[in-house]
């Protein structure tokens, strides 16, 4: 399957018991997985654009209205598993943990809930659940917005709501253009290139911030376009301006689930009112990840 590369990392981290169990799931259930998630316990469930369901002991999926025999994890086994992921080292992965979140191969996030500690920064000193978030490669998906690059120019904000595909489609877009032209990949958690083909001429800056990287890509690598993920800050927003102000171009995602939405949040108002971006391109949801449902022109390039 398109994600048995990621399906097989994931079951790598996890006690034998449920690794041998979601190692006898079919193929065919395994494609348009998103998401698997340990809850203390709770039973192992497996995240679908469409569905949840439960992991059973003899390696099938079901309902909670089922009678079947799901798989549970303890605390224990949580705790066991986030010592995996940091390879032994808690200590090493401070940052990641003051946000939430570990990344490990092929890009996939695992977000980490728990409790927090009172220092400066908070980091996660117990766990409660860990949820491994499935990235993939679509090729394909961003060839429409390619096109609409390639007949005009110009900047282009990918909006979408939570698991709509935005860093997917910002990844096959990187993709086109890097093949075309000189990108600049702004990587901050290591999860947009991590092993994917992101283009010949794309330059990554992996585990960096994205104001900062921004600023480094316009300095120092000359690039045509900068791509980013999920921009949201003032600084995120002054970065923009200044490389912008430079003749870069962008291509960057950002939550917003409609035009309206989109206007509501005020980085992304100021962007549009100084015409940073030249098309705003909606996104379907979750029930339809990638899937392009708008693409609204916003200024001439």
């Amino acid at each position: 399957m398109n994600n048995s590369t990621s399906y097989e990392i994931i079951a790598s981290y996890l006690p034998k018991h449920i690794s041998e169990a979601l190692r006898k799931i079919p193929a065919a259930d395994g494609e348009n997985l998103s998401e698997v998630r340990l809850r203390r316990g709770r039973p192992v469930s497996l995240v679908y654009p469409d569905k949840s369901l439960f992991l059973a002991k003899n390696g099938t999926l079901a309902s909670l209205r089922s009678n079947a025999d799901l798989i549970t994890i303890s605390s224990e086994e949580i705790t066991s598993v986030v010592q995996s992921l940091s390879r032994y080292s808690l200590h090493s992965k401070s940052r990641e943990l003051a946000q939430g979140f570990f990344v490990i191969e092929n890009g996939i996030r695992v977000g980490v809930s728990g409790a927090f500690s009172e220092t400066d920064p908070p980091i996660l000193r117990s766990f409660f659940g860990l949820n491994f978030r499935i990235s993939r490669q679509v090729l394909g998906c961003g060839a429409e917005i390619f096109r609409l690059l390639m007949r005009g120019g110009g900047s282009v904000l990918i909006c979408g709501e939570v698991n709509s595909g935005k860093t997917t489609v910002l990844r096959d877009l990187c993709r086109l253009c890097g093949d075309r032209w000189k990108v600049a990949l702004i990587d901050e958690r290591s999860e947009i290139g991590s092993t994917w083909d992101v283009g010949t001429m794309t330059d990554v800056l992996s585990g960096c911030d994205r104001s900062k990287g921004i600023t480094m890509a316009v300095r120092t690598l000359s690039p045509d376009m900068i791509f980013c993920d999920e921009i949201s800050t003032d600084s995120d927003q002054q970065a923009i301006f200044r490389a912008y102000g430079s003749g870069v171009r962008f291509a960057a995602t950002i939550h917003a689930s409609s035009y309206d939405d989109l206007l509501r949040r005020r980085i992304a108002a100021d962007l549009l009112e100084k015409r940073v971006f030249n098309h705003a391109v909606f996104l379907a949801g979750s029930s339809f990840p990638g899937r392009i449902s708008e693409i609204r022109r916003l200024s001439r390039a």
